[in-house]
């Protein structure tokens, strides 16, 4: 699921990458139903067939940064899909706009889609504070005598943690699963806000789970029953859900890590509002024609009020957040976004309401150069795409080093980077994140291989670690070692 941050979530806006897999491209036109007639501007040309399929050949079989892609495309001149890759190493099946992939963290737009909807049917209001919603013996944390409300869920100012503290993940591999309502109803009885509600935006897979739960308690319905009803069937999005038909998971693309390894699927029982929809691009294309008005929708009023709601996340780079979309402005036009990922797929929709396209790029590896800057490039041609991976020259050392490079380091309050040592091989593993690989520089310097980021130890005299500061993103973000 993904939003941005040292390495990329496994729920959250990532960044990563890997090695190949060859196969096919295909592109796919179609049109939306009832376009209705629009100025065409040279902001909205968008790149040809020919152009995208270069950029996913040259991702999957020139970088080795990916298994298979999939872009869908959506203008006033109609809709089209263009794949490259594979579904999984040996199958030689094409991708296409029919493969299902798992969409992460770009559920949560769906989540607060739910949320708008339920505001306009009069169910709920955006003001409600989410203890009216939950049982009676679970003590909701407050602070400054105000309690958090659905719209602080939706926009990720609610004060609580990207992840709850009590999430044991007994299974890195699917870390998600075996978090129970239980726990989560525990977590909200005893945990204490450490910032006032509503005054900073902090990226939440907590909270999107937890909208989740709420509406879905409100309506009287699991949460993936509330999205077949209220949107996926009424946008007649037949490839959207968690739980997939055997036929459905006969187009489920099989799901790689940053080294192009096969990873199982992630299940999110209680926490389904943060990242548990499986989709399509085609389905998503359908989802960005309603949001785009190519096709109408009793949804239109819900889907226009998520704008509505702005509040700022602090990041220059993201801009607003309104319910769920990030809104943000690269040159002149505003895009709205969202992105996301799992263990073994990224995603990314978004859309630019003055010229009226809509982009969808779905990938089936972790990986951080694959999707994001493919449609924000494909949306605004002034946002780069991201440069082929640098060489870095790995070196050897005693491994007896790792020992004092072993621990836990503190990124930020909830973002912990935990270092391990399996035999000769040294792991780094943020919160949430899947655990990779890193390879000595130096004595104390270490690169990834899948992301275009290193760690730096600051050792004592005995070579025991005391911190660590993580390069990326042109930025050094110093960790201390707690215990």
């Amino acid at each position: 699921m993904q939003t941005s941050v040292v390495i990329m979530l496994g729920m959250m806006l990532l960044r990563l990458a890997i090695t190949l897999l060859g196969g096919g491209g295909t592109a796919q036109k179609q049109t939306p139903p009832s376009t209705p007639p629009i100025e065409s501007s040279p902001e909205s040309v968008v790149l040809s067939d020919a152009e995208i399929r270069k950029i996913l050949v040259e991702r999957i079989d020139t970088f080795h940064q990916g298994v298979g892609i999939v872009v869908g495309v959506i203008d006033p001149q109609g809709r089209r899909v263009i794949a490259y890759g594979s579904l999984d190493k040996g199958d030689l099946r094409p991708l296409n706009g029919d493969t299902i992939f798992e969409i992460g963290s770009a559920t949560k737009v769906f989540t607060s889609l739910l949320l708008a909807d339920m505001v306009q049917r009069g169910e709920v209001a955006l003001s409600d504070p989410i203890e009216k919603y939950l049982p009676s013996d679970v003590k909701v944390p407050q602070r400054g005598g105000r309690s958090i409300t659905l719209v602080d869920l939706a926009t990720h100012t609610s004060g609580l943690p990207r992840l709850p503290t009590n999430m044991a993940m007994k299974d890195p591999a699917n870390p998600y699963a075996d978090y129970t309502v239980e726990q989560l109803y525990q977590f909200l009885s005893t945990y204490q806000l450490t910032r006032d509600i509503g005054s900073q935006f902090e990226y939440s897979n907590l909270g999107g789970g937890l909208l989740g739960h709420v509406l879905a308690r409100r309506a009287g319905m699991d949460y993936e029953t509330l999205v077949r009803s209220r949107i996926a069937g009424p946008l007649d999005m037949t490839s959207t859900a968690i739980t997939l038909s055997p036929e459905m998971r006969a187009r489920l693309a099989v799901g790689h890590n940053a080294e192009l390894k096969p990873v199982p699927n992630w299940d999110i029982p209680t926490l389904a509002g943060a990242g548990a929809l499986r989709s399509s691009a085609n389905d998503l294309l359908t989802f960005l024609a309603a949001n785009l008005g190519y096709t109408k929708t009793p949804l239109a009023a819900a889907m226009a009020s998520m704008l509505a709601v702005r509040r700022p996340t602090g990041n220059a780079g993201m801009g607003e957040v309104g319910l769920a979309w990030i809104i943000s402005k690269p040159s002149t036009d505003e895009i709205i976004w969202h992105n996301g990922g799992t263990g073994g797929y990224r995603s990314f929709m978004g859309y630019d309401p003055k010229t009226r396209v809509g982009v969808v790029v779905l990938s089936n590896t972790f990986t951080a150069a694959g999707v994001d800057d493919i449609g924000m490039h494909l949306l605004d041609s002034h946002v780069p795409l991201l440069a082929a991976p640098k060489e870095q020259k790995q070196i050897a050392v005693d491994p007896k080093l790792f020992d004092g490079y072993t621990g836990r380091y503190q990124l930020a309050p909830d973002f912990i980077l935990t270092i391990t040592r399996e035999g000769d091989h040294l792991f780094a593993q943020a919160t949430g994140q899947p655990k990779f690989e890193v390879f000595p520089e130096s004595d104390r310097d270490y690169f990834y291989k899948v992301v275009d980021a290193q760690i730096t130890f600051e050792t004592d005299n005995k070579g025991h670690a005391t911190s660590l500061t993580l390069h990326q993103n042109g930025r050094n973000l110093p960790a201390k070692r707690i215990e």
